[in-house]
């Protein structure tokens, strides 16, 4: 089969105004970004914020291998098949980040005949939204050192600065720097750090802003740096309000492209899912329940980290409330969690499957605690045998959960028929009984706890002195009552990625605590979590070309 960007370059694209007429969506209300491509107007969202809303499914996996499970692939494919349905669908993603698309996992569009186009915009520089949010991010990092090297009248204590300049690329020696060396006129001399641009809590505040006014409001809490008191200073203080939403006016509308079969998808935000809170816009998301009777979102990594995101933070701060969640797995991934080596997957074993299938069962009991239906695919390989695939439905079946195999990667919509007529049963046979893990009024530490030991498995929390520090002065100043961001590895339950399976018996280690008093939200660090990540060895930047004809290739 031939490979996903050939695949996408090959595809015939519809004008991107002829898919907003599937929503009933006039030309007025687009701003074009050439032919396939365009923002959705605010002026859109005021003739449809009073419709009823539609159903939203949540699509989330198990801890991600090199294996892959193909999560995005999975909701793109699953409302082509709605499409298929004949049912009015809209699929609502994040941006992909161009550290990761250069770095070790390529392209994030989706996959084979379920992708999202045009696939090499969506990869890199699509609307300019993260080059916004990178220049808001910088231009408060700017003011504040030209604030301290003015005067100081904020009296900033330099040894306490916590807010950090971004890039959105994987760049290992920005992690930790020193600015200002030079002259006197070229600033203060002080170690500095970068984050990438979607680690940055401007990104977090985009994605979940329900306008321009909220916007504001959020990025005047942002916390910069604490003065000589111990006090908080802000990005409201350092009047840099105006000038940062100026830069993101056009960054906060939602994005809409189309998929391989013309279903329409709403592409907007990209906070990462082991720093950030992992879930495209709140604007995006809601824009979709007004547009279509069936919006399928993606939480990111693990269901231990994005979906457990999703619910305690993403719905609880917009008010949202989802139908059913699809929980997506291979056989070569849980063989791999079983202790297969990668290059061993496509043999039969039932007895590593077995093993494997603790890693599916546990997420499957964290899911059920937030009480939504759950339907368990099977994104499909050729080499999984029927032996199995039969193991797995019944594993599934016997937990409670709805079962349906996925074929989206090789046959696009049309082999995602099955999950999506059964995740239309479930949605109408099963009511949701949405509930929050935890109540928001508890301490800081004890969220944090119930997270590790209820989500994680976790026998127990163990706090370096800086973090018990941090959660005190972060409860002192007023914020106890926000929810946590876990900041975890993607790779296991555990804060130790070589921990696969279903780990017992461990220890959650939280290095870091601080708070993002403008996304609203207390991350806590864990194990080895990187805030800037490098690049690999051998990174798939060495792969992309472009052709004489200005044909891009090697992207994924």
């Amino acid at each position: 089969m031939k490979n996903d960007i050939t695949i996408a370059q090959e595809a015939t694209l519809h004008h991107i105004k002829e898919v907003a007429k599937t929503l009933d969506i006039r030309e007025d209300d687009l701003e074009f970004y050439g032919k396939y491509k365009a923002k959705l107007s605010d002026e859109l969202w005021e003739q449809v914020k009073d419709r009823k809303d539609g159903k939203l499914i949540l699509v989330t996996a198990i801890n991600p291998t090199p294996a892959g499970e193909g999560k995005t692939t999975i909701s793109v494919g699953l409302s082509q098949a709605f499409g298929k349905l004949n049912q009015k669908a809209i699929v609502a993603l994040r941006e992909p980040s161009l550290g990761p698309c250069f770095g070790i996992k390529g392209g994030a569009s989706g996959g084979g005949y379920s992708q999202v186009v045009p696939m090499e915009d969506l990869n890199l520089h699509f609307t300019g939204d993260f080059h916004a949010i990178t220049s808001a991010n910088n231009l408060l990092a700017a003011m504040m050192d030209n604030h301290i090297h003015q005067g100081n009248d904020l009296n900033i204590d330099t040894n306490s600065i916590v807010w950090k300049r971004c890039l959105d690329m994987n760049d290992r020696v920005l992690r930790n720097t020193v600015v200002g060396l030079g002259r006197k006129v070229d600033g203060v001399v002080r170690e500095d750090h970068f984050v990438i641009t979607v680690a940055s809590e401007i990104m977090a505040i985009l994605c979940l802003a329900d306008n321009m006014k909220d916007l504001k409001i959020r990025l005047s809490k942002i916390i910069v740096a604490y003065n000589y008191d111990g006090e908080p200073v802000t990005a409201g203080q350092l009047n840099a309000v105006g000038a940062m939403a100026a830069l993101l006016k056009d960054a906060i509308k939602p994005n809409l492209v189309q998929t391989l079969e013309h279903t329409p998808a709403i592409i907007h935000g990209g906070p990462f899912a082991n720093i950030a809170h992992g879930c495209n816009s709140v604007r995006a998301t809601k824009m979709g329940l007004k547009l279509a009777d069936y919006v399928i979102t993606e939480a990111g990594f693990g269901a231990d980290l994005g979906a457990e995101k999703f619910f305690d933070i993403k719905c609880r701060k917009a008010g949202l409330k989802p139908d059913a969640v699809v929980l997506v797995a291979t056989i070569r991934a849980l063989k791999y969690n079983g202790g297969v080596a990668k290059a061993d997957l496509s043999n039969e074993n039932l007895d590593a499957l077995r093993l494997g299938t603790a890693n599916l069962e546990k997420h499957i009991e964290n899911l059920q605690k937030f009480k939504v239906p759950i339907v368990v695919t099977l994104n499909r390989f050729v080499t999984d045998t029927d032996a199995e695939l039969e193991y797995v439905k019944e594993f599934c079946e016997n937990r409670g959960c709805d079962f349906a195999l996925s074929e989206v990667w090789e046959k696009g919509g049309d082999g995602g028929v099955e999950l999506a007529k059964k995740v239309i049963e479930t949605i109408q046979t099963k009511e949701s009984e949405f509930t929050y893990l935890y109540d928001e009024t508890l301490p800081l530490k004890d969220k944090i706890e119930k997270i590790a030991t209820e989500i994680y498995g976790a026998k127990a929390v163990a706090y370096d002195v800086a973090a018990l520090k941090a959660i005190d002065k972060i409860e002192e100043i007023g914020f106890k009552e926000l929810p946590i961001c876990m900041a975890k590895n993607q790779y296991s339950l555990s804060d130790d990625p070589s921990k696969l399976g279903r780990p017992t018996d461990f220890v959650i280690h939280i290095r870091e605590v601080y708070v993002s008093a403008g996304a609203g939200f207390v991350v806590a660090i864990t194990g080895t979590v990187m805030t800037m990540p490098g690049l690999p060895k051998k990174p798939a930047a060495e792969n992309v070309d472009v052709s004489d004809e200005s044909v891009i290739t090697g992207l994924f």
